[in-house]
């Protein structure tokens, strides 16, 4: 089986896009809605987090996994490579790919949580593949909270989002990184706000499309993974908010499973 982890329900997104690009594979879902958000924790308290949700995936049955939480992603990614023998993906490296790939300008705007935009990763990564680039960062610490409360469409909600996205359009950008899996559940307040010159880049989507790659690519793995479209979500709590927007995410009725991770 694949193997998702977040830290709540915005890692649904990956799991959507995973469902629309192989909907024959079969997939695990873990969103550890009682710790999010995990942008305002420690590194090592982040780590621990990923290895414990990664234990538990492993433990179900996944032999593969993606980091669907960008600060997860940004802060124990290499780790997590490091230390389990199954493939570990994130949505970091394909969500630049993709960035690097649209900008004509090289001014690529990316907004993320606190901890993911302090490690610099995106900037890192970026100017790896074009050294000419320029990133603009904006941290943005409360989207991940209205997101995972339903505030999808308040007022509220437009007024912090324009705050947040003015220095990115006064810098320019011709391309806005959405640097959590949480935020393209906002895309709707967001692309308006950035105007329709800007490319947004989805990562979920993007990281969908590395997985279809990297199985055709090594097709004796992909010949080990479960076929038949099983599915599982589980969650650390499940509260309305959450149940609300995952049943939003997939345009269905969702069954959260609740389980316990030890901490």
């Amino acid at each position: 089986m694949i193997g998702i982890f977040d830290s709540g329900v915005g890692g649904m997104t990956v799991a959507r896009a995973v469902e629309e690009v192989l909907p024959e594979r079969s997939i695990i879902y873990f969103g550890d809605v009682a710790r999010t958000p995990y942008g305002s924790k420690s590194p090592s308290t982040i780590s621990q987090y990923a290895r414990q949700n990664c234990d538990f995936l492993l433990a179900k049955g996944a032999k593969l996994i993606i980091v669907a939480c960008n600060t997860a992603a940004s802060v124990a990614g290499h780790l997590l490579q490091q230390e389990y023998d199954v493939p570990i993906m994130e949505v970091i490296s394909p969500a630049v790919a993709q960035a690097v790939k649209s900008s004509v300008s090289g001014r690529i705007g990316v907004i993320g949580t606190r901890a993911t935009i302090s490690s610099n990763i995106y900037e890192q990564e970026i100017c790896t593949l074009n050294p000419s680039a320029r990133v603009f960062s904006q941290s943005c610490p409360l989207l991940v909270p209205l997101v995972e409360e339903g505030w999808l469409a308040k007022r509220e909600t437009k007024m912090i989002l324009r705050r947040y996205l003015h220095p990115l359009r006064s810098h320019g950008v011709d391309t806005l990184v959405l640097g959590c899996t949480h935020y393209p559940l906002l895309s709707h307040m967001i692309k308006p706000r950035m105007g329709r010159r800007v490319k947004v880049i989805d990562s979920s989507l993007a990281v969908a499309h590395a997985l279809k790659k990297f199985l055709t690519d090594n097709p004796s793995f992909a010949e080990g993974l479960a076929l038949g479209g099983e599915r599982h979500y589980y969650v650390s709590d499940i509260t309305e908010a959450a149940q609300s927007t995952a049943s939003r995410v997939f345009g269905r009725e969702m069954n959260l499973e609740l389980v316990r991770i030890d901490t």
